[in-house]
């Protein structure tokens, strides 16, 4: 196991519950705690990665209590520990056989998962065991209930009245479970892909000028977008993560992604952009100004190293997004026709408004990182 996945793998101890008091952090093997001034007295702990074993008695003698990754408040085990296994065996697909009779003898059961014994016909019946993968816990009582032994990889107790004192007594079993992978990603930004691009009307303005002079506006229009970027995270096919696991993936700077396996990300903001007006309308014009989003959709290619078991591996991931970066207006100028022109004069005369003013449109874009707006006028 190399140190670096060592020192991913630790367990934190404190001479109080909750987490108070002295304390000590440890990433490998303590095969006597009183050397180090910390022997009987640990009545709390925190375990970070893989499992560990904890005994009674220096050298790992006497009864182990194993835990797993998470935090323990209080433990069973106060003021008794007085040595430390880290558990650096490979967890991932265990493996035991239990036999009816000492010496491997009898019916046997082979058993991969966690097992209550209680629900079936090898209840109180084992008399001896091999383990081929994995670290077991075999309980006295079912539901995980009473005295456990943990046995180890490659370890085959061919009599338990005689080696354990527990002959006839096995009710429940389960396999210890690895700790929570660790996973770094690298983002090969150099083989990213825009696999589509298009332009989205997300707004319209329409002013007229309906009189014989040119008109000129003294105020520009101010509207607030919605900005939406939808990311996702897509493993293959043959991936070992699990659903449910998170991470971080870091896109550059501080613009982090929060991954967790299931799920999509969105990130919705609200801004304000300001549309600029062409100073003068020429007479008997329409002006129509759209603004346009440009959404685009990338994708870019991703490796995952996946740290767990005392083990490192790679795996193919892609983080896609689908975003507007970029808002833009774009100004159209037409002939208003004679029929118009008297219609919307009547309109005035009774009392409606000519637009030449914003209309009001609710439509929500995707707004550019950098809040400007820019403009191309045509003709």
């Amino acid at each position: 196991m190399s140190s670096q996945t060592s020192c991913m793998n630790k367990i934190i101890v404190y001479d109080k519950a909750n987490f108070e008091g002295l304390s000590k952090e440890f990433t490998c093997d303590i095969p006597d705690l009183h050397a180090l001034d910390f022997g009987d007295c640990i009545s709390s702990l925190r375990v970070i990665g893989q499992p560990w074993v904890a005994y009674k008695s220096p050298k790992f003698g006497g009864d182990g209590f194993a835990f797993e990754e998470g935090n323990y408040s209080e433990i069973d085990t106060n003021n008794k520990i007085s040595s430390l296994r880290l558990v650096h065996h490979d967890l991932s697909e265990p493996l035991i056989t239990l036999y009816e009779r000492p010496n491997y003898e009898g019916q046997r059961k082979v058993v991969q998962e966690e097992t209550n014994l209680a629900y079936g016909y090898f209840n109180d019946c084992v008399s001896s065991h091999a383990v081929q993968r994995g670290v077991w816990l075999l309980y006295k009582n079912s539901n995980r209930g009473g005295w456990y032994h943990v046995a180890w990889p490659g370890e085959r107790i061919c009599d338990y009245k005689t080696e354990l004192n527990f002959d006839d007594s096995v009710s429940h079993l389960r396999p210890l479970q690895p700790g929570c992978p660790i996973i770094t990603t690298k983002l090969f930004w150099d083989k990213k892909k825009v696999e589509d691009e298009r332009d989205v009307l997300i707004d319209e303005i329409v002013g007229t000028n309906c009189t014989e002079y040119e008109q000129a506006f003294t105020a520009n229009t101010c509207r607030e977008y919605t900005a939406t970027v939808f990311q996702s995270f897509h493993f293959s096919n043959t991936t070992t993560l699990k659903l449910g696991l998170s991470f971080q993936v870091t896109l550059g700077g501080s613009n982090v992604f929060k991954v967790k396996k299931g799920k999509q990300e969105s990130i919705i903001t609200k801004e304000k952009v300001e549309v600029l007006l062409p100073a003068k309308i020429p007479p008997h014009t329409q002006l129509t100004i759209h603004v346009i989003r440009k959404e685009t959709t990338t994708s870019v290619p991703v490796e995952l190293t996946i740290c767990q078991n005392g083990k490192e591996s790679k795996e193919q991931a892609e983080y896609r997004c689908v975003s507007g970066r970029t808002i833009s207006t774009r100004y159209t100028m037409v002939p208003v026709s004679a029929a118009e022109e008297k219609s919307k004069s009547k309109a005035v005369k009774e009392g409606e408004h000519c637009p030449t003013q914003p209309s009001e449109v609710d439509l929500k874009p995707v707004l550019s990182q950098s809040g400007q707006v820019t403009s191309e006028e045509t003709s």
